[in-house]
């Protein structure tokens, strides 16, 4: 009998495999590129003082980015079930189309209805592509049989494209200087760069996630309802029916919350708390963006010792760990701690997010519940920034880096131990699975 699988399983020591086909080595060298461009957004590092040239409060501005999260999170689950239903490559061109449009729109129109327009519709483009990206990945090589070239593409894609942010945000003033809307061109044109290859990857081949006559799914008795409803009831009983699902999700919200908390919310504020200047900030958001790339073009440095759920415990528990040892040091350890951060951060993002494409079965919409793990991502991220708000304004900024690195504790430590749980059910499982199918009867379930 097939031995059932499991995230939790300790990986055993294997060969690294057959290198991967040309069609493989097409689909990563394009979505290379894709990701890339796609996330190059040069605008970022002056947007807020560009739309306060454009005559915009404060007020106005911040606004736009609240309306911003919150269409962003709207837009998840819809634009998932799209990707599942006309192709994630499809999804992924639609996308950048969007994208490349929205960048356009604060040239023609810098003003508030127009940068309002401009961030509802990049957060359109994004979530497009946040689940179809990944699922279109990971079916290409599985299509190939290069599974195991994955956690590689995964991690170099990231690394690229923090390494391209590196490279040319330093150039957006001096070329703001001699054309003002340079950013928001050069982002539409990175964005259009991003459709080519969309429109350059090849045709998935049929796969194993089609069905075979006669298979059924955990949503197979939706066939009288339409549309979204019947795709979202899916979606939702695949979670239900897959319980390990919805703990490695779980797990994820750790690293993506305290990364997204510490680098846009939390980075000013420690680095001003420890008498490091704004002319600096730069440098250091540098450094930690280069740390970052370096440890997610290198996931394999982690290993094979230990299972991957664990490592993502781990490294969670170390991001945690990190944040709390912030508040103990000087300038410079705070500053090596923020580096320390942003590559545990690197190492744990394409790790975490093989185990959750790992996780979801074969017949499931991989894109849909893609985006359901982003969406949930998103909202304990808004929560936490919201108590975050809470704590600065109290002027408790130690308590609240100690209070993230004891919830956290408490959450990662519960996940693995059901994570444990449930990998001693199984074991328990396939002994009387083995024996029913020797006497001839249906395996347990």
């Amino acid at each position: 009998m097939r031995r059932l699988p499991g995230p939790w399983r300790t990986a055993r020591k294997r060969p690294s495999g057959p290198p991967p086909t040309p069609v493989a080595r097409q689909v990563i060298r394009l979505n290379n590129g894709f990701q890339l461009l796609f996330n190059l957004l040069w605008w970022m590092p002056v947007f807020y003082a560009y739309q306060r040239q454009a005559g915009l409060s404060d007020g106005q501005i911040f606004g736009i980015q609240s309306i911003y999260y919150i269409a962003f999170c709207l837009c998840e689950i819809p634009t998932g079930m799209v990707a599942d239903r006309i192709g994630a490559r499809n999804c992924l061109r639609a996308g950048a189309v969007v994208m490349t449009a929205a960048n356009l729109v604060p040239v023609f129109a810098p003003s508030y209805t127009g940068f309002l327009v401009h961030f509802l519709a990049i957060a359109a483009g994004r979530s497009l592509t946040s689940g179809a990206a990944s699922a279109y990945l990971y079916d290409a090589l599985a299509a190939e049989r290069c599974e195991e070239h994955y956690l590689k593409a995964e991690g170099t894609s990231r690394a690229l494209g923090l390494a391209a942010k590196v490279m040319c945000w330093p150039l957006v003033g001096p070329l703001m200087a001699v054309a003002h809307p340079t950013p928001y061109v050069l982002s539409a044109v990175s964005a259009a760069g991003s459709l080519a290859c969309a429109v350059a990857l090849p045709r998935l081949a049929p796969s194993r996630r089609e069905p075979e006559p006669g298979a059924r799914g955990p949503g197979h008795d939706d066939s009288r309802r339409s549309g979204l409803v019947r795709d979202a009831a899916v979606a939702l009983r695949w979670v239900r029916a897959t319980p390990w699902l919805a703990l490695l999700m779980v797990q994820g919200v750790a690293v993506f919350t305290l990364s997204r908390i510490c680098q846009v919310n939390l980075f000013q504020p420690i680095l001003l708390d420890h008498g490091i200047g704004e002319s600096a900030h730069g440098g250091v958001l540098a450094a930690m963006t280069v740390a970052e790339a370096v440890a997610s073009a290198r996931p394999q440095w982690l290993g094979r010792r230990l299972a991957p759920a664990t490592w993502v415990t781990l490294l969670s528990l170390a991001l945690a760990g990190t944040l709390a040892g912030i508040t103990l040091g000087g300038p410079w350890t705070v500053v090596a701690l923020l580096c320390v951060f942003a590559a545990v951060t690197g190492f744990a993002y394409p790790v975490q997010r093989k185990l959750v494409n790992d996780a979801i079965p074969v017949l499931a919409p991989r894109a849909t519940l893609l985006s359901v793990e982003s969406i949930v991502d998103r909202g304990v991220c808004a929560l936490a920034a919201v108590a975050a708000g809470a704590y600065l304004s109290a002027d408790r900024l130690d308590a609240l880096l100690w209070h993230s690195a004891i919830v956290t504790a408490v959450v990662m430590t519960t996940v693995q131990l059901a994570l444990r749980n449930r990998k001693k059910r199984r074991k328990s499982a396939v002994p009387v699975a083995a024996r029913s199918e020797r006497r001839g009867a249906a395996p347990a379930s």
